[in-house]
């Protein structure tokens, strides 16, 4: 049964788990999105900390990025292996200690700076 379940995620996902970057809560990510608008797509980014990695190693593997956009947060849910995604490109690596850090959404500012890991 178990090995059933891996042969089905291995069939149904468009993508290898290997072909985006290693990246985690904490990290600033660029999200590569593709938009359509009527017969033409184009590519919107979406930049911003991912808040959280929800369902990992599996084929409804999801994503939250936050970011704050005129002092207005915004938070966006991707699955990992949808088609629409372009790229993901990280940025740059955050040093937390939890694996979905809520506690971003009460803060604003300078409150809100995530150290960076070197």
């Amino acid at each position: 049964m178990n090995n059933l379940i891996k042969y089905v995620d291995a069939v149904c996902n468009p993508k290898p788990a290997g072909e985006f970057p290693s990246f985690k809560a904490g990290d600033t990510v660029n999200v590569h999105v593709k938009i359509q608008e009527g017969n033409k797509v184009r590519i919107q980014q979406f930049q911003g900390t991912v808040i959280q990695r929800r369902n990992p190693s599996s084929s409804g593997e999801t994503f939250t990025v936050r970011k704050v956009s005129k002092e207005v947060g915004v938070e966006r849910i991707f699955p990992l292996f949808s088609p629409s995604i372009e790229k993901i490109e990280v940025k740059r690596k955050g040093r937390v200690r939890r694996a979905r850090i809520y506690y971003l959404r009460g803060k604003q500012g300078k409150a809100a700076r995530i150290k960076e890991l070197r």
